[in-house]
C-alpha cells in the first residue's frame, strides 16, 4: 500500500465502480433499508481507505468494491454480507476497531468482518516472519484459522474466497515470490475449497489465472488454439443446437440453451495427466440445456430431465462411456445434473448438460443458492451430503490430536477426493472416500465392529484389513469376539474417524506407550546426528501443537509421528529465504549454494522455476506448475525461493512419447532427424509395434525448452506421426 492524494479522476472511477455495485446489489436486497446499510458501508470504508493506493497506484477501495461486487453477483450473498465486503480491510488497515463497526453496522457485520481480519492477519504476518518463525507450517495454521470460522459463519469463508479472487486478478502487480506463494495456495486450497462449497465460476477463474502465470507458454498456446477452433467450429455447434430446440420446444418445456467451450486449465490438466496432445481432447465443447420445471406436470424435477435426456439421444448417437448421472447420486458439493456426450452430424464430441433452473442455481453460486432453496422450503434428497461435510470438517477441527499441518493434508485429501460407492451384505448403499480400506468401512458401520474385526470378504472373497476398496464392491466384515485393534493399523488407515478411534483405544495403555515413544524420540534423534536437548523437544512440540509432553510422546509410540517428519522437524529452522536475494542455478556455487533439480517434474531451461531449501545449503528446484512444488509452497512458503536459469552450457533428461502408423524407415527418419538435424543426443530409444500402430518413447538430454519444442513440431511433420507428448521419465 503507499499513500497520495486522490485526483478529480481517482474519486470518478470509485463513483463509477460503487455505482456498478450499487445497481446489481438493488437486485439482491430486499428493500431500501438494505440498501442504506450498503450505502452507509461505502462511505465509511471510502473515507477510512482514503488517499490510500495498492500495488497498481489505484484506489484501495476499489479492492472491497471488487470483492463486494463478486460476493453479490457471482456467489449471490446477501446485504450483510455485501456490507462485510465493503469493511473488510477497515479494522487491520485503519485505526477502527471491531467494536466500532459493531456500534455503527450490528453484531452479524461486525462478526463478519472480525472473521475476515483474523484470516487477514495470519496471511500478512506470515511474510513478517521470516527465519524467525515457529517450525510450524504459516499457511497451514492460515488454512486452520480461515477453516474455524466454519464453525461461526460460512458466509466468512466465502467472503474470503471471493477476496482471494480479486487478488489473483491483480495478481500481475505483486512480486515474483509473493505471487508464486499466492498461486500455490490458492491451488492447494482456495481452489478445492471453492469446489467443495460449488462454487464452478469462481473455481474456473483461479485455475486459468494460475496457469497464466505458472506456465504462460502453455496457456498462451492453448488460448490461440482455442480461439480458431471456436472460429471454425462455431456454425456446427449451432447446426447441433437447432434439432434439439425444435424438440424440446415441440414437447413443451421451457428452457435456454448455452454454449461453452473446456478452459484452458481443464484442457492443460487433461493434456498432462492423459498425455494427451490438444487435438484429442474430444469433450472440447459443451452444451448446457436449462429447463424450467412444469409445476403442475404430474413428473417431478427429476423425471422431466430424463425424458430431455432421452429427447435429444434420439437424435444423436451417445458415447455411454461418457455418460455422468449427478442427478440420481449428486455429488457431495451438492452438484446436481446429467450429463452426456453425443456425435454430431460435423464428426464433433459434443458434451450436453442438462440442468433444472434450481441445479444450475447451485452449480454457479454453489452453498449460498443450496441455503437459499433449503430456508424457501425445497428439500433436496442431497441436503444431507453437503451439511454432514461441513459437520465433518467441524468434527476434525474441534479435535485436540490435529496439528495445524495434519489439518492442512488431511483437509485437502478430503477436498480433492472422490467417493465411491460400496454395499454391505444387506445390500444397503455406502458412501466412503476413494482409496479407503476395508477397516476404514468398518469403523465407518461401528466403532465396535471396526475394533474387533481380524478379515474382510470383498465380493465372497476373504482379504486382509488393509484391502482398498472399488466402487461396487460388496464388504462383510469379519469379527471375532477376542479381537483387539492394533497400531500398525494407523499405517494403512485412510479415514480421519477411523484413525481417531484407533487412538482412543490405546488411550487405556498410554502410560507404557510413552515411555516406548520416549526411547523412540531419543533413539531417532541420535541417528540423525542429534543430542537430545529441551530446545529440540520444544521443536517438535510446536510441530505438533502440545502442550502434554505425556501426550506427545504417546503419539510417538503410536507411530503417528514417522521418520520423514522427524527429519522435516530437525531441519525446519534451518530453511529461511534470505529476503529478496537472487538465486541462479550452477552460479560457481556462489554463498555455498547448491541446486538439486527434482525428479518429480525435471525442468528444463526455459521452463517457469521455483525452488525450495531442503537443508541450509541446498535448493531443490521445481516446475513452478509441479504439483509436488504446490504442496510444498501450501506448508512451507518460509523455505520458497524463486531461481533463475543462468546462461550455461549443460543438457537435461527429458522423455518424448510417441504413437502413430508404422511403415519402412521410420525409425531411421526418428532417429536421423533428432541426431542430426537437431544434434540432440538420444540417451534410449523405445518403440513397439501391434497391428501396424505403434508407440514408444525416446529419453534425450537437451539444453533448454525452445530446443524441445523445435524438436515436437519437427516430429510431428514425420509421415506417420500422429501424437508427441512430453512424459515423465
Amino acid at each position: 500500500m503507499s499513500f497520495s492524494e486522490f485526483t478529480k479522476d481517482d474519486f470518478r472511477i470509485i463513483d463509477e465502480a460503487y455505482a456498478s455495485l450499487l445497481e446489481i446489489a438493488r437486485r439482491r436486497c430486499r428493500n431500501e433499508e438494505e440498501i442504506d446499510c450498503v450505502q452507509k458501508s461505502f462511505e465509511f470504508a471510502n473515507q477510512a481507505h482514503k488517499n490510500v493506493r495498492r500495488r497498481s497506484g489505484e484506489p484501495y477501495i476499489l479492492h472491497p468494491i471488487e470483492v463486494a461486487k463478486i460476493v453479490v453477483s457471482e456467489i449471490g450473498l446477501g446485504y450483510k454480507s455485501i456490507c462485510a465486503a465493503l469493511l473488510h480491510d477497515v479494522v487491520e488497515d485503519t485505526g477502527y476497531t471491531v467494536d466500532d463497526i459493531r456500534s455503527l453496522f450490528g453484531d452479524k457485520i461486525a462478526s463478519l468482518v472480525d472473521g475476515l481480519t483474523k484470516i487477514k492477519t495470519v496471511l500478512d504476518n506470515e511474510d513478517r516472519k521470516g527465519a524467525t518463525a515457529s517450525t510450524e507450517s504459516l499457511q497451514a495454521e492460515n488454512f486452520k484459522r480461515i477453516l474455524l470460522t466454519l464453525n461461526d459463519d460460512i458466509r466468512v469463508v466465502l467472503i474470503k474466497l471471493a477476496d482471494r479472487l480479486h487478488n489473483c486478478r491483480t495478481i500481475e502487480f505483486m512480486p515474483e515470490h509473493k505471487r508464486d506463494k499466492i498461486l500455490s495456495e490458492t491451488m492447494y486450497i482456495f481452489i478445492p475449497l471453492a469446489h467443495r462449497l460449488g462454487l464452478y465460476g469462481v473455481k474456473s477463474e483461479m485455475e486459468n489465472i494460475w496457469l497464466k502465470y505458472k506456465e504462460p507458454e502453455d496457456y498462451r498456446d492453448i488460448t490461440e488454439r482455442i480461439s480458431r477452433n471456436i472460429a471454425t467450429r462455431d456454425k456446427d455447434i449451432d447446426d447441433f443446437i437447432a434439432p434439439i430446440d425444435k424438440a424440446l420446444s415441440e414437447a413443451g418445456f421451457r428452457f435456454t440453451i448455452k454454449k461453452r467451450i473446456k478452459t484452458p486449465y481443464s484442457i492443460w490438466y487433461k493434456m498432462h495427466t492423459k498425455h494427451v496432445p490438444f487435438e484429442q481432447i474430444f469433450d472440447l465443447y459443451a452444451v448446457r440445456i436449462v429447463f424450467d420445471p412444469e409445476a403442475n406436470s404430474q413428473q417431478s424435477e427429476k423425471s422431466q430431465a430424463y425424458l430431455i435426456f432421452s429427447l435429444i439421444t434420439n437424435l444423436y448417437s451417445e458415447n455411454f462411456s461418457r455418460r455422468r448421472d449427478w442427478i440420481s447420486r449428486p455429488k457431495n458439493n451438492g452438484y446436481e445434473a446429467l450429463h452426456c456426450t453425443l456425435m454430431s452430424h460435423a464428426g464433433v464430441w459434443i458434451e450436453v448438460q442438462i440442468r433444472s433452473r434450481r441445479m444450475d442455481d447451485i452449480a454457479e453460486k454453489g452453498i449460498a443458492a443450496h441455503w437459499a432453496y433449503k430456508n424457501d422450503g425445497y428439500i433436496s434428497e442431497n441436503d444431507s451430503e453437503v451439511d454432514n461435510w461441513l459437520g465433518q470438517i467441524q468434527e476434525i477441527l474441534l479435535s485436540n490430536d490435529v496439528s495445524a499441518l495434519e489439518l492442512l493434508d488431511i483437509i485437502h485429501k478430503d477436498l480433492v477426493s472422490t467417493e465411491i460407492v460400496v454395499f454391505t451384505p444387506k445390500g444397503d448403499q455406502k458412501s466412503i472416500i476413494n482409496g479407503a480400506t476395508a477397516l476404514d468401512f468398518a469403523y465407518m458401520i461401528h466403532t465396535h465392529i471396526g475394533n474387533s474385526a481380524i478379515a474382510a470378504k470383498v465380493n465372497m472373497k476373504l482379504v486382509p484389513l488393509s484391502c482398498v476398496l472399488k466402487s461396487g464392491d460388496q464388504v462383510e466384515i469379519i469379527t471375532a469376539a477376542n479381537a483387539a485393534p492394533k497400531m500398525e493399523w494407523l499405517q494403512f488407515l485412510q479415514t480421519r474417524t477411523a484413525k481417531s478411534k484407533v487412538m482412543e483405544y490405546f488411550r487405556g495403555d498410554k502410560d507404557r506407550i510413552a515411555r516406548q515413544g520416549r526411547k523412540i524420540f531419543e533413539e531417532r534423534v541420535r541417528m540423525l546426528g542429534h543430542k537430545n536437548s529441551d530446545r529440540l523437544l520444544g521443536r517438535f512440540m510446536d510441530y505438533c501443537q502440545l502442550k502434554d509432553v505425556d501426550e506427545f510422546y504417546f503419539r510417538i509410540g503410536l507411530g503417528v509421528l514417522d521418520q520423514e517428519q522427524f527429519q522435516t522437524i530437525i531441519d525446519e529452522d534451518k530453511m529461511s529465504t534470505g529476503g529478496k536475494r537472487k538465486y541462479v542455478l550452477d552460479s560457481d556455487h556462489a554463498d555455498n549454494i547448491s541446486y538439486k533439480i527434482a525428479e518429480c517434474c525435471n525442468p528444463i531451461p526455459g521452463e517457469p522455476l521455483i525452488g525450495f531449501f531442503i537443508d541450509e545449503h541446498t535448493i531443490m528446484v521445481h516446475k513452478k506448475s509441479c504439483p509436488v512444488a504446490e504442496r510444498l509452497a501450501s506448508r512451507y512458503g518460509n523455505r520458497m525461493v524463486v531461481p533463475q536459469w543462468s546462461a550455461f552450457d549443460r543438457e537435461y533428461p527429458v522423455q518424448i512419447s510417441l504413437k502413430g502408423i508404422d511403415r519402412v524407415g521410420l525409425l531411421n527418419e526418428i532417429s536421423g532427424f533428432i541426431s542430426k538435424t537437431l544434434g540432440i543426443n538420444m540417451r534410449k530409444l523405445h518403440l513397439s509395434t501391434e497391428g501396424g500402430v505403434f508407440e514408444g518413447f525416446i529419453e534425450l538430454l537437451v539444453k533448454d525448452k525452445r530446443i524441445l519444442t523445435r524438436m515436437g513440431e519437427g516430429l510431428k511433420k514425420i509421415d506417420g506421426i500422429q501424437d508427441v507428448v512430453r512424459t515423465d521419465i
